[in-house]
């Protein structure tokens, strides 16, 4: 079995900094591309920034220039930090991660972690 606990979030301000973090734990075999989603009250959910099983960052247009996404293969984590908050980035955040298990195939399945509420004062 795969979990993914996020932490960090909270209440933020406008102009701040937030750092979130996800940690992957069980029965591993790899992980390939680990992911940071928001969701904003009656809105799709949205892909915010990648990261590669290599390092490679790839991020999308509401947070290019303010995030930097990274990860520590030998922790299985991977953080988000989000930085010139805007009260548009109140959202739900979300790590995602595609995993291949320990006497599964050698494909992977997504799983998610909980779930944390970022909320920017303006």
């Amino acid at each position: 079995q795969v979990q993914l606990v996020q932490s960090g979030g909270g209440l933020a301000q406008t102009g701040g900094s937030l750092r979130l973090s996800c940690v992957v734990t069980g029965s591993i075999l790899r992980i390939d591309n680990m992911n940071w989603y928001r969701q904003a009250p009656w809105k799709e959910p949205e892909l915010l920034a990648s990261i590669s099983r290599s390092g490679r960052p790839h991020y999308r247009d509401p947070v290019k220039g303010r995030a930097t996404i990274s990860r520590d293969n030998a922790k299985n984590t991977v953080d988000l930090i989000l930085n010139n908050l805007k009260p548009e980035d109140t959202a739900r955040y979300s790590c995602s991660a595609d995993v291949a298990v320990v006497g599964g195939s050698w494909s992977t399945t997504e799983y998610w972690g909980q779930g944390t509420q970022v909320t920017v004062s303006s």
